[in-house]
């Protein structure tokens, strides 16, 4: 009998020690599941994927007799729609055929994107616009390299921030004759830009 008894207990220990096993085993993997470690991967997607790649607000039309130039800046860059088109002298000095100020809005002011765009009628000129703009700007370099299309160099681009507002940044880029520059939130110029279809 002693020895039945001690058969009985060990039995009752082995079950006790299964059934913890496998709770410890369903609060780690099923619920609630603390070591899945499944909130970290997931929240970064989300923070991505979440800045929205469509405008909520109409561009504004251009006006009828708007130039090639003009015609060739898009009605929108992922949620950023373009609310103003207006000729501009910014650059006069260095002689454009043709300058532009536009603005991009995702209808918070704060996130508007001012572009500047001019076009003169050789690369020559408009590298050195291009050259003295980058120049002139001050700030921490954020980005710079060449400007491709197909796979040729057409030109280059810089990505600098604001000297006086950290929050503020500027892209100049120069694709051939045609030179630009996008002012605004530093978040909004550095995904603005990257997206500009020219």
């Amino acid at each position: 009998m002693p020895a039945s008894g001690s058969h009985a207990r060990l039995f009752v220990v082995v079950v006790a020690a299964v059934v913890a096993i496998l709770l410890a085993f369903l609060s780690a993997f099923v619920w609630p599941g603390w070591a899945l470690n499944k909130d970290v991967a997931p929240k970064a997607n989300q923070s991505q994927s979440a800045e929205p790649t469509t405008p909520s607000i109409k561009a504004e039309a251009l006006p009828s007799d708007a130039t090639e130039l003009l015609k060739a800046m898009p009605d929108s860059v992922l949620n950023f729609a373009r609310t103003k088109a207006e000729d501009s002298t910014t650059w006069s000095s260095s002689s454009p055929l043709e300058e532009y100020t536009l603005t991009y809005s995702t209808g918070k002011k704060t996130e508007n994107v001012t572009l500047v765009v001019a076009q003169w009628s050789t690369s020559t000129p408009a590298k050195t616009q291009y050259d003295a703009l980058a120049k002139a700007l001050g700030g921490k370099t954020i980005a710079s390299g060449s400007v491709k299309v197909q796979g040729s160099s057409t030109g280059d681009y810089v990505v600098k921030g604001g000297t006086e507002d950290g929050d503020q940044a500027t892209a100049v880029w120069r694709n051939d004759t045609v030179v630009f520059q996008a002012t605004g939130a530093k978040s909004s110029v550095q995904r603005f830009y990257q997206k500009f279809p020219l």
